[in-house]
């Protein structure tokens, strides 16, 4: 099972090592707030706005969703 709560740490522990806003970062990837929020939601994020914010944070959608714990692995 994975957790919400990681993934959305790590979202913000890479916006915040590169010094990108989430708000920023959200409208880079045409996203609104809610899709932060809907990885609380019981139907969790669209596949399509998780890999957006990886792309734009340049880590693995696996990373995101802790499935690995190398944001490198991308590169």
């Amino acid at each position: 099972m994975y957790s919400a709560q990681i993934t959305k740490e790590r979202i913000k522990l890479l916006c915040k090592n590169k010094h990108i806003g989430m708000e920023q970062m959200l409208s880079a990837c045409f996203l609104g707030i809610n899709a932060i929020r809907q990885i609380n939601d019981t139907k969790g994020m669209a596949s399509f706005s998780l890999a957006k914010i990886a792309d734009y944070l340049d880590c693995s959608v696996d990373y995101l969703l802790g499935r690995t714990d190398n944001p490198d692995i991308n590169k």
